[in-house]
């Protein structure tokens, strides 16, 4: 958290999710001397035509609030449930149909989190928008000036530079992270310190301002269900799917195949609505070292092609050694060091040079 300093009079909007690693930011943010402002984004409360339903965002409303008035900051309540609707849970919804594997936190970053409340603070004014999320933004003075570059956080194993490499290199100038240089212990550890009122609040785990349910059971809600053949890597039949929507590449739980296994997904045929599965783990129709990529946003692209990068396709996955070359229709195509298990159309592969997420894209 470079930008600023102790003396400042420049405006945040901290984005105040109810949870401990907005707390602290805010925290932060005013140790630092900025003067802040929060906001809580209101993106899912609809329950029409739904099953189910678990969403949290009253109680989080409530958190943030008990949060601004702990600090005595004011709290502006957005509501994005449209744009939400429209650019996140019908994409999301879409591309499960079509039988891939989209994210749909990655999404919510770009187009509500980094685009609407992004274009709303900066027309209110404010000089920076605040996240609590686990990343760091580096100023770089070269020859032609001064560019940015976002950095993964301290703790690696909180980085969430996977869920954010949509950003663009001209918001970075205007982002602040501040716990990006903390590990999640040392926030726990600050928010039991300052009395926070969520400070013993438990991480949220669930879909993105969705709240706590089942995958499955929350496709099934706008999803029809249409059951078919399991089959082995023969072609011989071995079950019954719950309809292919409910399966990702790779996976090995509930395909309810109960004899020879266990049974790993290893493709889905849309047409012909059936499941191929292999109980080798090993198998090497599991095993890919060649994607493509789509969809691709640079935050500071590589000056050379081929480039040698890192790469990962999941949070929290290995960054593993990568070729990346430039394609057709502005695609880009990849090619591992070493062959990788799992990936899965609709996830992204996000990408590092070091330290620094350069970018990242759609697989294939």
């Amino acid at each position: 958290m470079k930008q600023g300093s102790r003396t400042t009079n420049k405006r945040v909007l901290m984005a105040l999710s109810g949870g401990i690693d907005s707390a602290v930011s805010t925290h932060l943010l005013l140790k630092a001397g900025y003067e802040v402002e929060a906001a809580f984004m209101k993106n899912w409360s609809s329950t029409a035509g739904l099953k189910y339903s678990d969403c949290p965002w009253l109680v989080d409303r409530q958190d943030a609030l008990r949060v601004a008035a702990h600090f005595g900051i004011p709290m502006h309540t957005v509501n994005y449930e449209k744009e939400y609707k429209k650019t996140v849970m019908d994409y999301f919804f879409k591309e499960y149909k079509a039988g891939r594997t989209p994210n749909p936190d990655v999404m919510c970053n770009k187009e509500i989190k980094f685009k609407v409340l992004y274009n709303w603070a900066r027309k209110q004014g404010f000089d920076y928008i605040a996240t609590g999320h686990y990343a760091q933004v580096k100023k770089i003075k070269n020859k032609t000036g001064e560019s940015y570059q976002l950095v993964r956080s301290k703790d690696e194993f909180k980085d969430q530079t996977y869920f954010i490499y949509n950003i663009k290199q001209s918001q970075l100038p205007h982002l602040l992270f501040p716990i990006g240089g903390m590990k999640k212990s040392e926030v726990r550890a600050m928010a039991k310190k300052l009395k926070l009122p969520n400070a013993t609040k438990k991480e949220s785990m669930g879909l993105c301002f969705v709240g706590q349910i089942r995958l499955k059971d929350f496709l099934e809600q706008k999803l029809k269900v249409k059951t078919g053949p399991i089959v082995n890597m023969s072609g011989e039949k071995i079950g019954e799917h719950n309809g292919l929507a409910f399966y990702t590449i790779g996976q090995r739980q509930g395909i309810n195949v109960g004899k020879d296994g266990p049974w790993f997904v290893v493709s889905k045929n849309l047409n012909t609505n059936t499941l191929v599965a292999t109980n080798n783990p090993n198998d090497p129709a599991l095993q890919t070292k060649q994607i493509e990529i789509h969809s691709v946003n640079w935050i500071s692209e590589p000056n050379n092609y081929p480039a040698k990068l890192t790469g990962r396709f999941r949070h929290q996955g290995n960054l593993e050694k990568l070729v990346l070359s430039k394609g057709s229709r502005g695609h880009y195509k990849v090619e591992f060091a070493k062959p990788q298990k799992a990936v899965a159309s609709g996830q992204s592969l996000v990408l590092y040079d070091g330290k620094i997420c350069v970018g990242g894209g759609v697989i294939v």
